[in-house]
């Protein structure tokens, strides 16, 4: 459990922008990750690579971590996200340095209401030189009693409707994979395992039309 553990509180540095310390972190996780599986050294190589610009080997990884390693941050984003952890496929993305893949990641670190990620994200894109940085969550989304946006609002509204990811998608003019972090944004905000328990627990909370 010793990997996990310092880097979870590699990560929690890292989001408080204390650098030294998440390092440090990260360099105690490797010298105890020798024996372990693929899954956590290839976390720990990904979180290497992440807070000091090393990259480690990528042989013998878990696939989105060897990918992540190798610069596919679009294809290590899509594993995560097939694998229902879009907090994951942002983090893979935060990687890139293009404007894209770093608009999706800021998008999907909103949607989670994962602001201390989101704020990282806003710094890259600066530091980058992108232009139009997003801001911050709205009050209205702070305000709401499940962090739910407007967006993923109108959303839960179509999925307690009955309708398909494809068929939300041509209703907001947006596509299929944008409408598959919302759903899992709303998943995870609502706490239900499907669509049909989420749809259930908004019904329960009065949220259905609501927004």
């Amino acid at each position: 459990m010793i990997v996990p553990v310092r880097l979870a509180r590699a990560e929690a540095f890292w989001l408080e922008d204390k650098q030294s310390s998440a390092e440090r972190e990260v360099e105690l996780a490797a010298i105890a990750s020798a024996a372990c599986n693929s899954w956590q050294r290839g976390a720990v190589a990904a979180w290497s690579r992440r807070l000091t610009a090393t990259r480690l080997p990528s042989v013998d990884l878990a696939e989105p971590f060897r990918l992540e390693i190798d610069g596919d941050w679009t294809g290590a984003a899509r594993i995560w996200t097939d694998l229902g952890c879009p907090y994951d496929a942002a983090l893979a993305l935060l990687g890139a340095t293009q404007e894209a893949p770093l608009r999706e990641a800021f998008a999907i670190f909103q949607n989670l209401g994962a602001e201390a990620a989101a704020k990282v994200t806003r710094g890259r894109m600066r530091s980058l030189g992108i232009r139009s940085i997003p801001a911050g969550a709205r009050t209205a989304t702070r305000a709401h009693p499940r962090g739910l946006t407007r967006r993923e609002h109108e959303v839960l509204d179509l999925i307690c409707d009955g309708n398909t990811n494809a068929e939300i998608g041509a209703r907001l003019f947006i596509s299929a994979k944008t409408v598959d972090h919302h759903v899992s944004a709303i998943l995870t905000k609502l706490g239900a395992p499907t669509r049909h328990a989420a749809a259930a627990e908004a019904r329960r909370l009065g949220l259905v039309g609501a927004a």
